[in-house]
């Protein structure tokens, strides 16, 4: 029986790209795409030629069932995000099941995630943290706050830069102004910027300098 691969893409910085994830990508029989389009990208600047089926949130829940026939046809697949490393707040996590229930061996190469290099150069603590990933757009946002409100570890999200000024208010209201945090952009890319201080004069910051690029917010925990 074949393999499913769960191959990390760079975030930013095509040369973060591991050796592995190169053979890999190159030796499969096809590439499970979010966006073949994105991908396309990366697989031309590395010559790779291997087939791509789009494979995203919107139609996962569609396409599992097929993609474990192909695999148990003896067809090997590699899974890949648009960045990052698959199933972390990207799909991925549906086939992974699917594959164990099945008893498909799953090998997930290790690469690059967006929240590591963020919480390290936050420069809270992380010995032990939690990664939130994405808070509810609506439903149960409010809930969510209220409950991590008394977390002791260092947190971690993922934001949009048009929720940025939103979300760090809401962690004035629940966490409190003087919460320490840490906003890391652009990871690896040319305008990489992490800024630190207080929730107050992180919002006021970025309440005079639009933020660009996909954000990571890391908080420190209740004391």
């Amino acid at each position: 029986m074949s393999k499913l691969f769960i191959v990390p893409t760079p975030i930013g910085n095509l040369q973060d790209i591991t050796l592995r994830a190169l053979e890999v990508l190159k030796e499969v029989d096809l590439i499970l795409a979010e966006d073949t389009r994105t991908s396309g990208k990366l697989l031309k600047h590395f010559n790779i030629k291997t087939s791509m089926q789009s494979h995203h949130m919107h139609n996962e829940h569609k396409t599992v069932g097929g993609i474990i026939q192909k695999l148990k046809s003896g067809t090997n697949l590699a899974l890949i995000s648009d960045a990052g490393t698959p199933a972390i707040s990207d799909p991925g996590f549906l086939l992974v099941r699917a594959c164990i229930q099945n008893d498909i061996e799953v090998d997930c190469l290790p690469g690059a995630t967006a929240f590591v290099p963020a919480l390290v150069n936050s420069g809270l603590p992380n010995d032990k943290f939690v990664f939130e990933g994405f808070l509810p757009i609506k439903k149960g946002r409010q809930t969510r706050m209220r409950l991590l409100a008394d977390e002791t570890r260092t947190m971690i999200f993922y934001e949009s830069p048009h929720k940025l000024l939103k979300t760090l208010s809401s962690f004035c209201d629940f966490f409190g102004e003087d919460r320490c945090v840490s906003v890391s952009r652009e990871l690896s890319k040319m305008y990489e910027e992490t800024y630190r201080g207080t929730v107050k004069t992180v919002l006021d910051y970025y309440s005079n300098n639009t933020p660009k690029g996909e954000l990571v917010i890391v908080v420190q925990g209740k004391k």
